[in-house]
């Protein structure tokens, strides 16, 4: 058997979660086309006849502009630690620049194997584009694997499963087999909400959420009953997180009950409401409420 933690950094929205998720088999971490739409470190798990790999899902590694921000940054680069593999990921449809050279920096005095993951190659213009890609990173550095990928579509997962073994050290199951993920039901739950949230709502809104599930529990004969607040900083973020005649919250709540019953596999009564918390991201007291500490 063979055993391994793998970290996937990258800057943000090149697609780290949809990899994880599509290896997983399951939605372990929310996607958006929005940047930065993951804030913490999330693992999955993946067990197979040759082992068992823990995925590190972490945030886009990018410029901080508030508490929150740095927390992300501190998140990604800590995750460069005590990992067997890192997947450096990127995006082919965006060009190689200062961000891509700031993670590669961050990366030269890693000692473990590191693979780059050249991602959404069918939206690639023609071979030429992703090998002329590939060329701008390998000038940078050296990598022990160039595997071009479509996470979206599964192109050549399977050959990055296998390129991820054979680097492995033997060892034991760090999970039982079936475990998925290490993240509690809530927290999940609550990325559920946020992710609707953040498909449903206006730019300048989506940033600005948080959400934490209060209570979670479940009746004799009846629905599980869980209660979440989502937070927004200011009172104007709230209107629109509740919409017209709450037209809005009705929306992210039906949305995010499916998905919830999905993960659960039970009938859900989600009970849902929105408290404006002013400047959350830069206060660390609510930083650490909602689960946002290192």
């Amino acid at each position: 058997m063979k055993s391994g933690f793998v970290s996937i950094v990258g800057r943000p929205n090149v697609g780290k979660s949809t990899l994880m998720n599509k290896v997983i088999g399951e939605k372990i971490a929310i996607v958006s086309e929005k940047p930065q739409t993951t804030r913490t470190r999330i693992q999955g798990i993946y067990t197979c006849d040759e082992g068992q790999v823990i995925f590190i899902d972490t945030p886009g590694i990018h410029k901080p502009k508030h508490l929150l921000g740095e927390y992300m940054v501190k998140v990604s680069t800590r995750s460069l630690e005590e990992v067997d593999i890192i997947y450096f990921m990127t995006d082919v449809t965006r060009p190689f620049g200062g961000g891509e050279k700031f993670i590669l920096n961050e990366l030269k005095d890693v000692s473990v194997p590191i693979f780059l993951l050249v991602n959404k190659i069918d939206l690639a213009a023609g071979e030429d584009h992703v090998k002329n890609f590939i060329h701008a990173f390998e000038s940078y550095m050296t990598f022990a694997e160039v595997i071009p990928i479509s996470a979206t579509e599964g192109m050549n997962i399977d050959q990055l499963l296998s390129k991820t073994f054979a680097y492995l050290p033997e060892g034991p199951l760090y999970y039982p087999a079936d475990d998925l993920t290490d993240q509690p039901i809530s927290f999940i739950i609550q990325e559920l909400i946020r992710e609707k949230a953040l498909l449903l709502t206006r730019d300048e809104v989506p940033h600005s959420l948080a959400v934490e599930v209060e209570e979670l529990k479940t009746k004799s004969g009846e629905k599980v009953y869980c209660r979440a607040v989502i937070y927004t900083e200011r009172d104007s973020q709230k209107g629109i997180i509740i919409g017209r005649n709450g037209s809005m919250l009705k929306n992210i709540g039906e949305q995010s009950r499916k998905d919830i019953e999905k993960l659960i596999d039970s009938p859900v009564y989600l009970d849902l409401w929105v408290k404006v918390k002013k400047n959350w991201r830069d206060n660390e007291t609510n930083l650490n409420q909602l689960g946002y500490r290192l």
